[in-house]
């Protein structure tokens, strides 16, 4: 049970009393402005603050002052700009104003992991270890690099993880076509300018990246390039740092990248010259996981099985996973799982492929209302093959639960405060 005081407009302020008032929790009292918070919190020591992200109610004074006296700030946001008001001053514990009592159950009582930057204290939440970054990569030829990107994007959200979608593409960026985003102001070329400048921060991430909304799970994302005479602001050095920036900023970061792997420098005269394919092999290089994606045709294998050789010789990690896209018995023949599993053994000794179900009609479907294949095609086999394996693969296995009786109390309903 814990102490609570609120700041929040009226309209979302009865809602907040009742959920914690019926769950057990005391609320000491309500106010209108940022120093009359910061005076309940020296007057009544509550453990908590629910502060709306707004500049009446929510400062940088009134956070200081909680951390001074132990108090917990968490940020309640009914709209963008509001998150990333909060983002702005530091303060990573955010509820919206939608969300049901189990969220907001899980923040009260559990609360968040915090990215830190260099510099950076810890407030109430341990520190985030570096995030975890998943390369996306396929050949050329169109193999499915963005649509199961974009997926695996939105089932490791829908796990619960905070997800970063990047569009590092420097040939074709698809990403925001396929969620139907705006791409005019390309928000990964962004960051990598903003990081060029040393600027480059977790306000500024919030500002540049677009939200994929969805109640199965939303993400960030970070469209590409819209044309790709472009492709010189994605620098090999500015992806870098860009890359590290979204590693602290959430818990997964999946790449979206190119087809070639050519290393530009052979080619060119001008030792110093932005490369075409850094972008790629920046992208790889940062990756701890990779998933190299291949069309399941015979012409999709042949080019995937060349471009494979080519892979191993830039890959850093040992991580690799291999997912063939759109195994079908009208393209392979009879037994079209069997064949491709063998075809890859035997031609690039690659075992334990991940096959994803043709499925155009649920496909299509997503593209046609910019969705996921979660949210537009929840029943689709190439998606529950995806999720197969980004549960299985991609995301580490729970802790397992010890078996531990949860202690009981007398929870008290007190009145709210005027």
């Amino acid at each position: 049970m814990a102490t609570v005081v609120l700041a929040l407009e009226r309209r979302f302020e009865d809602r907040m009393i009742t959920l914690l008032v019926d769950h057990g929790h005391t609320v000491l009292a309500r106010y209108e402005t940022a120093p009359d918070v910061v005076a309940a919190i020296s007057a009544q020591a509550p453990e908590i603050a629910l502060v709306q992200a707004m500049r009446a109610t929510l400062s940088a004074e009134l956070i200081s002052a909680a951390d001074d006296r132990g108090v917990r700030v968490i940020a309640v946001v009914a709209s963008d700009h509001e998150r990333r008001y909060a983002a702005s001053l530091g303060l990573y514990e955010v509820l919206d104003v939608a969300s049901d009592w189990t969220q907001i159950d899980a923040l009260i009582s559990g609360g968040i992991v915090v990215p830190l930057r260099a510099g950076d204290t810890a407030r109430s939440s341990p520190a985030l270890e570096s995030g975890s970054v998943i390369a996306v990569w396929g050949p050329a030829g169109a193999p499915g690099r963005t649509t199961l990107a974009i997926n695996i994007a939105a089932e490791i959200a829908a796990a619960g993880h905070t997800v970063a979608l990047a569009d590092v593409d420097t040939y074709s960026g698809s990403v925001a076509p396929s969620l139907g985003m705006l791409d005019e102001a390309p928000g990964f070329a962004a960051a990598c300018r903003l990081a060029g400048s040393d600027s480059l921060n977790q306000a500024e991430l919030e500002r540049i990246a677009q939200r994929y909304n969805s109640p199965q799970g939303a993400f960030w994302v970070l469209t590409g390039i819209g044309r790709p005479s472009r492709w010189p602001e994605l620098s090999g050095e500015r992806v870098t740092t860009t890359i590290q920036a979204l590693k602290h900023w959430v818990d997964y970061v999946v790449l979206d990248t190119g087809f070639s792997l050519e290393s530009d420098e052979e080619i060119s005269s001008d030792l110093f010259a932005p490369r075409r394919n850094a972008a790629t092999l920046g992208a790889l290089a940062q990756a701890d996981q990779v998933v190299a994606v291949g069309l399941a045709d015979p012409v999709g294998m042949a080019r995937f099985l060349r471009s494979w050789v080519e892979l191993a010789e830039v890959l850093t990690t040992e991580k690799v996973s291999v997912v063939m896209n759109r195994v079908r018995a009208s393209a392979i023949g009879l037994d079209p799982n069997g064949q491709v599993v063998s075809t890859l053994r035997r031609f690039g000794n690659i075992e334990d492929p991940v096959l994803v179900p043709h499925d155009q009609q649920g496909v299509d479907a997503a593209v046609l209302t910019g969705r996921t294949l979660r949210d537009a095609a929840p029943k689709s086999p190439a998606r529950a093959g995806i999720r197969r394996f980004v549960r299985s693969v991609l995301l580490p296995e729970p802790a397992p639960v010890t078996g531990r009786r949860r202690k009981t109390s007398r929870w008290r309903r007190t009145a709210a405060a005027t």
